[in-house]
């Protein structure tokens, strides 16, 4: 076990413990106002309710850095099938929140699930393992590379039926980076790419002509997102616009932690999607700077990790973790500063959600583990030629 510990990427397990740090202190300070004033609640519940997703979380990580990545093979195909399940329950039995069917709701717990994160890191492990497999038995079936992907965008889409844009788009993005990655004949080329294109026109028309409202007329309104403060009536001009007023608020040191105006209530989503303005606005843009310097080398350590994998499955596995969070950072940085709309998705280890936490540390570990491996395998290859 302490052999174990002993060989984790202790730059990457640094980092997440500031970011997980820095979360929790935000999380708290962010909610205070709204936890009391819209969900009656005291000003410790949602602060509370991180920690223990966080905990939960690291005890859960403890185990995963524990288990083999081969051993992933033998439940992935079950991953899949559970996730799909799940995504197409919930179109039945979920629960609808803020015009969005994403989330079961546990009885009598006050915590909900949210599938969709899930199916982001279950199409990853997924992917890993059937590649691995594939290219060990050299199959020259180009076909049979495109099922992950086939599988990827039927996941897609049932996340677009919740209707849930964000999630589906980061889930499609990661499964395309992985696709375009793996190693296959350059003879083969055309043939991929002319079927990833009739492929594509396929799922358009079906989308266009199938009669289903794909984005409610709420999430349509969101793709309109330049010059928020001039649309301060609709739902997406007002928050990005009173993001801007958080982070010119802060200056370059910010007004103090827990002096924030803009979290009484101006800002609906204070303690998930916009927490980052928060932040600024209390604790200043040198200081959002250095959480923006923390996931560039949290995202080095995991491409580093990803580089050195022995194996296809273990580099698909770091690498779709590194697309995860890149993807989630970009998409919530640009889309509180309208460069991009608004999609709801959070920022890694700093926004307030159970599902998303877990994932977003889950594959944290999962890295770990890739880590582990690395120099597991190096230290035998080193041995081997030692003995030679």
């Amino acid at each position: 076990m302490k052999k174990t510990l002993s060989k984790i990427d202790k730059p990457l397990l640094i980092i997440t413990i500031l970011l997980c740090g820095i979360g929790l202190l935000m999380v708290f300070s962010s909610s205070t106002i709204s936890a009391i004033h819209r969900y009656n609640k005291s000003i410790t519940y949602f602060f509370i309710r991180q920690l223990i997703f966080m905990i939960v979380s690291f005890i859960g990580g403890f185990v995963i850095i524990h288990i083999p990545t081969k051993w992933y093979k033998k439940i992935s195909w079950l991953l899949i099938i559970a996730i799909i399940v799940s995504l197409t329950s919930l179109l039945v039995y979920g629960e609808i929140t803020n015009h969005v069917q994403s989330w079961f709701y546990i009885p009598h717990t006050g915590f909900a699930l949210q599938p969709s994160e899930f199916a982001k890191s279950f199409t990853i492990i997924f992917m890993a393992t059937y590649y691995n497999s594939l290219i060990k038995k050299k199959n020259k079936n180009i076909l049979a590379y495109f099922v992950p992907f086939i599988i990827s965008i039927i996941l897609g889409v049932l996340i677009l039926m919740q209707p849930d844009f964000g999630s589906a788009m980061i889930l499609l993005a990661i499964a395309f980076c992985i696709f375009i990655s793996i190693p296959m004949e350059k003879s083969n080329l055309p043939k991929i790419l002319l079927i990833l294109g009739i492929g594509g026109i396929i799922l358009v028309l079906t989308l266009l002509y199938s009669g289903a409202e794909i984005l409610n007329s709420d999430q349509m309104s969101r793709f309109n997102f330049r010059n928020p403060c001039q649309r301060y009536t609709e739902e997406s001009g007002y928050q990005v616009c009173n993001g801007f007023i958080a982070i010119n608020n802060g200056g370059l040191t910010g007004v103090g932690v827990g002096n924030s105006t803009q979290k009484y209530l101006y800002l609906p989503e204070s303690h998930t999607d916009f927490i980052f303005p928060i932040f600024i606005e209390e604790l200043g843009l040198i200081s959002g700077l250095f959480v923006i310097l923390l996931y560039i080398l949290l995202l080095y350590r995991i491409l580093k990790i990803a580089k050195s994998a022995y194996n296809l499955r273990n580099s698909i596995i770091a690498y779709g973790t590194f697309w995860l969070f890149t993807f989630h950072i970009i998409i919530n940085l640009c889309g509180i500063l309208s460069l991009l709309p608004l999609t709801g998705v959070p920022l890694p280890l700093m926004s307030y959600g159970g599902s998303s936490t877990i994932n977003f540390l889950g594959m944290i570990f999962l890295t770990q583990r890739v880590a582990i491996e690395n120099k597991e395998t190096q230290y035998k290859l080193e041995l081997k030629k030692l003995t030679n």
